[in-house]
């Protein structure tokens, strides 16, 4: 009995959860769309490190030109957008109870949020152009809880029905 109820309580996490994280980007990717002026403020000033401890060994990192400033905004918004449509699709596989292509196409959709937020704000924002210094423009908390929270939907789509392929 247990067995049964589990493999139904798994699928149905793991559509729910992966249904969440394609709404919170959906939301992300639609406010950066509709209200572009605002993040794109805070891409500038991180990529600037205007607002970091100004420290002469690593200022040679900072970009302030601003046509590059708003191509890495664009190019983030547009990885937000086709990571949101991905989740969304293998959340409709999840629910259609495809659990095979279900999980695979949401690992697609989970390992773009994880790498933007991973890779992208804690790794080159928050490393790279120290982002950690500023009191102003600092994103690491925001970054890790969305990656946590990924990784653990990640987890449960992996451990829900059906077999790799």
């Amino acid at each position: 009995m247990a067995t049964t109820t589990t493999s139904r309580a798994l699928p149905l996490a793991a559509t729910v959860l992966t249904g969440t994280v394609a709404l919170y980007m959906a939301l992300v990717a639609f406010g950066n769309i509709t209200d572009f002026g605002t993040n794109q403020q805070f891409v500038r000033h991180v990529l600037a490190m205007d607002t970091t401890f100004k420290d002469d060994d690593l200022m040679w990192r900072a970009i302030t030109t601003r046509w590059i400033q708003d191509a890495v905004y664009v190019v983030v918004i547009v990885w937000e957008t086709v990571a949101a449509l991905v989740l969304v699709y293998g959340t409709w596989l999840w629910a259609r109870r495809d659990h095979v292509r279900g999980r695979r196409i949401s690992t697609y959709g989970l390992l773009m949020v994880m790498l933007l937020f991973g890779a992208g704000f804690i790794g080159v924002g928050g490393e790279w152009f120290a982002m950690w210094q500023s009191g102003d423009w600092n994103g690491l908390d925001a970054a890790t809880r969305v990656f946590l929270l990924t990784g653990i939907v990640l987890l449960v789509d992996h451990f829900a029905g059906g077999e790799a392929t």
